[in-house]
């Protein structure tokens, strides 16, 4: 459902008009819901707040589902809430289909916030034929918003069983088994934590403590506005149209909510660790598992502040009609009322725009991040040169290579859109760039596109936005490379503290490694790849199993039909230091007697976990390499391409 209605925004001319339509139908769906409640004054001043809801302003510049599963919540709550008042099989309908839309969307995201409209649905059906008095009227529209329910629930089990092959396997939980509800061994991409009963109330405290004092309007002070609010609705009839049930209802989300994330335990992976409160996804995206909650916040506080307006108003009156010996000037007390209430509203809203203010300033600077990240592949000129940053949605602007492939690392896994979220690819591959997975079958990528230009996108850094640390990044070239022999000739820096050298080569069913005898001076090596057989030559170098010094050492090993070529230098300048670098590239029989290859990717690592391609290093005085791939056919050299990775 997401998707669909993101690819709606895109279809009426961008993405972010699919945002703009989810947070104005939510903003309208709260002011229905106040309406409907209360009265106009409640719904108007309810819409007010959400806008003012830091929660609600993030979510509203993200693709995420959160906001619109819950402006479908909205939608059911207003429907069958309308349905119970004026009797309409329509709106009876109109709940249905939006809580089964819900479904669709979020699943146990709409089964906790539509539990008390159910219970109530349930209860008074019951209640009915206890009494013997069954309605048609109110049979008919619990049977009207039962099958528009249903279909949801059944277009959601029909997804599942197109894409996972079984109805009750949701696409995520096959992609992820052991990422769902309930207690026990929860795991996702190597993260795994023992999820118990107590760990989940503890996480979900410090979620809901989260939630309470930062993401609501105002913080602490919306969270007392909506605590008063729901007193009064629950407590004085006078103030509620319809008895206490109805908003009993919309107060009962609260619970539901609250008390069915304590089995997810996604609600403890937000908050990174659990005793810094400036950690995880929580601080700079908010508790979003419980994004229907701001809802409820939103009507009861503004419910809170009408009937806090009204007494003020009573109490002006009185104080008025004494001090003029029982004559009430009219216009002198609306005076006082108006310039009461608009310095409670000028204190009241600068601390909610301070508390959108301090969040909004974290997104942005993690969308500063994400934008000099993107920069390079939104650039028009070069596509090695790193730009000034640019917005992220100019990612795919058309430039040198704009219909061209692009070969993105695999930051957290096959992952395409992660963390590359920005880059799509059309689903006819026909217009625009083609991003693809690199490290993973890029021969196979290249031979289905043999007209495009190649690219690849490399990075340095740490790609975690929230860590203050921006990557350098650039857009590389990437050569094809084809005959009876792709040959890579590189060579090595060594800095004056090198005191040895050390060259690694291996392929997936072998590797050999060889050593400088003269570390003074660069190491020049050549890597020759034919169908079936790699060979490693190189002057100054020496097979590391001895054999004596060699002018032109050579060493051989096996390669597959399908293989990826990795030549490792570690180059040690003291007893505990040093670096290595990596040149890796892909390779693949065609025939009995040819090859094709890519140009390379270049590396320096100044420790192992932390690589730098070639593109956006900046290494010291006497460090650095430089390689070319060149085909060998008919036993004459074909022009070297350089690499660039």
């Amino acid at each position: 459902m997401p998707a669909a209605v993101f690819a709606l925004g895109k279809a009426l001319g961008g993405y972010p008009l699919a945002l703009a339509g989810v947070a104005a139908g939510l903003v309208a769906g709260v002011v229905a819901l106040g309406r409907e409640l209360f009265d106009a004054r409640v719904g108007a001043l309810a819409g007010v707040l959400l806008l003012l809801t830091p929660l609600f302003v993030v979510h509203s510049g993200v693709y995420l589902p959160y906001a619109l599963t819950t402006t479908l919540n909205v939608a059911f709550a207003v429907g069958y809430l309308r349905a119970e008042r004026r009797g309409s099989l329509r709106d009876a309908a109109a709940a249905g289909l939006a809580v089964g839309a819900a479904f669709f969307s979020r699943p146990y995201t709409a089964v906790l916030f539509a539990l008390p409209f159910v219970a109530h649905a349930g209860v008074t059906l019951l209640g009915s034929l206890r009494g013997g008095r069954l309605g048609r009227s109110l049979v008919a529209r619990r049977l009207v918003t039962a099958a528009g329910g249903t279909a949801g629930v059944l277009a959601a089990l029909g997804y599942n069983a197109v894409v996972t092959g079984d109805p009750f396997v949701f696409p995520y939980l096959a992609f992820a088994p052991s990422d769902g509800l309930g207690f026990g061994s929860r795991a996702i991409l190597g993260h795994e934590v023992a999820y118990t009963p107590e760990l989940g109330l503890r996480a979900n405290a410090l979620v809901l403590a989260d939630l309470f004092s930062e993401w609501v309007v105002a913080g602490r002070v919306g969270t007392a506005l909506a605590a008063v609010g729901v007193a009064l609705a629950l407590l004085r009839r006078s103030v509620v149209h319809g008895g206490r049930v109805r908003p009993g209802l919309l107060a009962a989300t609260y619970l539901t909510v609250a008390a069915g994330n304590v089995a997810f335990w996604g609600n403890y992976n937000v908050l990174g660790a659990l005793e810094d409160g400036s950690d995880g996804l929580v601080h700079y995206l908010g508790p979003y598992y419980h994004y229907d909650l701001v809802v409820p916040t939103a009507v009861f506080a503004a419910l809170a502040l009408v009937a806090g307006a009204d007494r003020v108003r009573r109490f002006v009156a009185v104080r008025a009609a004494r001090r003029d010996g029982g004559v009430l000037d009219a216009t002198r007390a609306r005076s006082l009322v108006a310039l009461v209430l608009l310095v409670c509203a000028a204190v009241g809203g600068a601390v909610a725009v301070s508390a959108v203010d301090e969040v909004a300033a974290r997104d942005a600077a993690v969308t500063a991040e994400y934008r000099a990240a993107y920069a390079p592949l939104a650039d028009e000129g070069s596509p090695t040169t790193v730009p000034s940053p640019l917005p992220p949605s100019s990612a795919d602007a058309s430039g040198e290579g704009g219909d061209a492939v692009v070969f993105l690392p695999t930051t957290y896994g096959p992952w395409l859109n992660h963390p590359f979220q920005t880059l799509r690819n059309d689903a006819d591959y026909d217009d625009g760039r083609v991003y693809a997975l690199g490290d993973t079958r890029e021969l196979a990528v290249a031979a289905a596109f043999p007209d495009r230009d190649l690219r690849r996108y490399v990075y340095a850094g740490s790609w975690v936005p929230t860590d203050d640390s921006t990557v350098r990044a650039a857009v590389v070239p990437v050569s094809r490379v084809s005959g009876e022999r792709a040959v890579l000739d590189a060579t090595f820096a060594l800095p004056e503290s090198a005191e040895s050298a050390t060259v690694r080569v291996h392929a997936d069913d072998g590797s050999t490694y060889l050593v400088a005898t003269d570390a003074e001076g660069p190491i020049s090596l050549s890597a020759a790849a034919a169908p079936g057989r790699l060979t490693v030559s190189g002057t100054g170098l020496e097979p590391a199993s001895g054999g004596g010094r060699d002018e032109n050492a050579s060493v051989s090993l096996p390669l597959t039909d399908d293989d990826e070529v990795f030549v490792e230098v570690f180059v040690e300048t003291g007893p505990a230091s040093g670096f290595s670098y990596e040149v890796v590239f892909p390779v693949e029989r065609t025939s009995p007697s040819s090859v094709r290859a890519l140009s390379p990717t270049i590396e320096r690592c100044p420790v192992p976990t932390r690589c730098v391609p070639r593109a956006v290093d900046d290494p010291p005085a006497g460090v650095g390499v430089n390689a070319t791939l060149s085909e060998v056919s008919d036993g004459r050299d074909a022009p070297n391409e350089s690499a660039d990775g």
